[in-house]
């Protein structure tokens, strides 16, 4: 990958520098997306290529890996790995960050993401990456 420097900061935003890359990590942690057609019905509204690509590019990053469904062999089913599930503390802070910082009064849904980490972060992280890794890992045995 071309990068305009090496600065940990810039190779994170050039990674994950538009909204979609974050909301799909997002969908696959908290709203137990996996198909493609269910991040398209996201409410943000993302659009089929841009999908596609981020999909992509988090595939090469080796965030999300696909597999074929058991259930429907046309379709595809994709997965956070371990270095995927490793963004679960970004997401929740940066949920956290706006939380505090809001302009105006957000959705009361924030709970599925934000609820577990309130009273103890740590143990937050603890019982939602050991969910991430059952739901995600486990089958394939890694």
């Amino acid at each position: 990958m071309n990068r305009r420097s090496d600065c940990p900061l810039n190779v994170g935003l050039e990674i994950f520098g538009d909204k979609w890359t974050l909301l799909i990590i997002r969908d696959l942690m908290f709203f137990n997306k996996r198909y493609y057609n269910e991040f398209i019905s996201s409410e943000e509204g993302i659009s089929t290529n841009i999908l596609a690509d981020r999909l992509e590019l988090l595939e090469k990053q080796g965030m999300v890996r696909k597999e074929k469904c058991l259930e429907h062999k046309q379709k595809i089913l994709y997965k956070l790995t371990e270095k995927g599930i490793d963004l679960l503390p970004l997401i929740i802070e940066i949920g956290f960050w706006v939380e505090k910082n809001a302009d105006e009064e957000l959705d009361p849904n924030k709970e599925v993401i934000l609820g577990p980490f309130r009273e103890n972060r740590e143990k937050g992280f603890q019982q939602i990456r050991e969910k991430l890794r059952k739901d995600h890992l486990e089958k394939e045995g890694l």
